[in-house]
């Protein structure tokens, strides 16, 4: 059972925590109704000066009207709530973090866009850090919810919905909203209609290679406008594109990434799948698996150097992971009874893996040969205290 109310989210105090020490400022980035504000709250409860501005709130838009003057006298913790309403800020926060003598450190919340980003770290160059939490993860809800987690996804109001039908309820209901209200809100053109359908698209192709020509194809506009499409969820954080990583092998290498939607419940949505049961005979279940083991793997860990690998000769791992100067596979298999594969053995010396993890659904965890292990997907969150894989 999840918890009936938002979970306090350790992790991602502590990384906020982790950041604050290295910077002044800190961005909070994710997608819409991913806790974002919630957490703030959270993390200013230790503060003892707090201001906020909301910058959905046309009386805070006015008092920064003159973001030098509002800002500057400013101590202790200033949280600007929905940053992309106003991104000529970046610049003005950039003279203010320079400062010797400003006393505030500044925490931005925001749903992002790829000029939302390329804007902050231009203008804040080295001044800010960034936390991306997502929603709720399986230190946040517990080994045991993991089911129920992977079928509605970590957003807040659909996890901890009363019942299965009110949180499909509300994961169709943001979907349409994202489409309506919040891509037009970021200043972006793209018809909602056209934007919906390769969504849509993406969710039938996800956990496969992104093709933009086949893409393309399907939605009746040029190879441009489909990586523009794709650029556009990657960067407001509701679609994956995994990179490929390389070797110098002599083997033809996968160079495109993997596409994925980020949040299984969203997922499940797009596809009209309401009920784990469903999805247990539906063609996607392997590769719904998947992507939320890879969203949970990196939640646990905390890191952005991640890749997939793939030859045209069919060797493949699913994950990536290069930590404290060693590479670690995941290989994800929705099965009870996991094996060793060609394949696996392939990765594991062309990769030089230190250890290759086999994630199922199952619930034990133990060795499967001398350095593959058998981790169930309840246990992922332990990878965090792994001596081989902590920071």
């Amino acid at each position: 059972m999840l918890p009936d109310r938002i979970p306090p989210r350790p992790r991602a105090l502590r990384r906020l925590d982790a950041s604050f020490r290295i910077h002044r400022c800190v961005a909070l980035f994710g997608p819409r109704q991913c806790g974002k504000t919630t957490l703030a709250g959270l993390y200013a409860e230790g503060e003892t000066a707090v201001t906020i501005f909301d910058l959905e709130r046309e009386a805070d838009l006015r008092r920064l009207s003159r973001p030098e003057l509002a800002l500057g006298p400013l101590r202790g913790l200033v949280v600007l709530d929905e940053i992309q309403r106003r991104p000529n800020l970046f610049a003005a926060l950039r003279p203010l973090l320079d400062r010797r003598d400003c006393q505030a450190r500044f925490l931005l919340l925001g749903s992002a866009s790829p000029a939302i980003i390329r804007g902050v770290s231009e203008s804040l160059a080295g001044r800010v850090g960034f936390v991306e939490p997502g929603g709720l993860d399986l230190e946040d809800v517990g080994p045991d919810s993991w089911r129920v987690l992977w079928e509605r996804g970590g957003f807040p109001r659909s996890a901890l919905a009363a019942n299965r039908a009110d949180s499909f309820a509300w994961r169709i209901d943001f979907a349409r909203t994202f489409l309506e209200r919040d891509i037009p809100a970021l200043g972006i053109s793209i018809p909602g209609e056209a934007l919906g359908r390769f969504w849509r698209m993406t969710a039938h192709y996800h956990g496969q290679i992104w093709n933009a020509r086949e893409f393309a194809r399907s939605i009746g506009r040029g190879e441009a406008a489909a990586r523009r499409y794709l650029d556009l969820l990657v960067g407001a954080y509701v679609v994956r594109a995994l990179p490929p990583w390389f070797e110098n092998l002599k083997k033809r290498q996968i160079r495109a990434p993997k596409i994925y939607i980020r949040d299984t419940g969203l997922l499940h949505a797009l596809l009209g799948v309401a009920r784990l049961v469903e999805l247990t005979g539906h063609p996607k279940v392997g590769a719904s698996f998947e992507g939320f083991v890879i969203e949970q793997v990196l939640s646990s860990l905390g890191t952005r150097e991640a890749y997939f690998w793939g030859t045209y000769g069919g060797a493949e791992l699913d994950l990536l992971i290069h930590r404290n100067g060693k590479r670690f596979g995941f290989e994800v298999q929705y099965t009870d009874a996991p094996r060793t594969t060609r394949s696996m053995r392939i990765a594991i010396a062309d990769l030089g893996l230190d250890r290759l993890f086999v994630v199922t659904p199952g619930e034990e965890r133990y060795l499967l040969d001398d350095d593959i292990e058998v981790l169930p997907a309840r246990d992922i969150g332990a990878l965090a205290h792994d001596p081989a894989l902590a920071p």
